[in-house]
């Protein structure tokens, strides 16, 4: 293992944080209190630290929930989380895990429909969403949690899916905030 060329990696492409592996429930409240530490460290704002940490809790939790309604063993379900900052100053807040091809496409459409939206379509995007039943919810469109990343964010959301031999593929989602 090279260690130092991944350090150098992170280094060169800003890299504040990053995990890959199975994520836990108590896994993603010590990573989530890793980095709000960090970025308290940094003098962030803190209500950039709060999207920050919001958007990470909601992405990783979301892969979480996924792997388990899958079933998928340990393996399957780990997860791949990065926090950097850009040359503008800005947080990136990335996630990707395996999905089904499917529901990886489906989730692309979703944030492409998404980055469309300008920020009056989102808050009531947003809205609408609060006063759905929440099974309804759960079934089609974006739910609170994507919304309220993509509301959060200072550009559109950015997300891929990347075919997989075995008829999976990996989903990753990158938020700007």
């Amino acid at each position: 293992m090279d260690l130092l060329g991944m350090r150098e990696s992170y280094l060169q492409q800003r890299i504040m944080l990053c995990f890959n592996g199975p994520i836990s429930r108590s896994l993603i409240e010590e990573i989530g209190n890793a980095l709000r530490n960090y970025l308290n460290s940094q003098q962030t704002t803190p209500s950039a630290a709060m999207d920050v940490f919001a958007a990470y809790i909601e992405m990783t939790q979301n892969i979480r929930h996924y792997a388990r309604l899958q079933g998928y063993d340990e393996e399957s379900a780990s997860a791949t989380v990065a926090v950097a900052k850009n040359e503008q100053g800005h947080y990136l807040v990335s996630a990707g895990n395996l999905v089904e091809r499917e529901d990886g496409e489906r989730l692309v459409a979703t944030i492409d429909a998404l980055a469309r939206l300008d920020k009056q379509e989102l808050k009531k995007a947003y809205k609408q969403q609060l006063r759905q039943p929440r099974e309804a919810a759960s079934c089609s469109g974006a739910g609170l949690g994507l919304l309220d990343i993509a509301r959060k964010s200072s550009e559109p959301m950015q997300a891929s899916l990347t075919a997989l031999p075995d008829g999976r593929g990996f989903f990753s989602l990158t938020a700007i905030i």
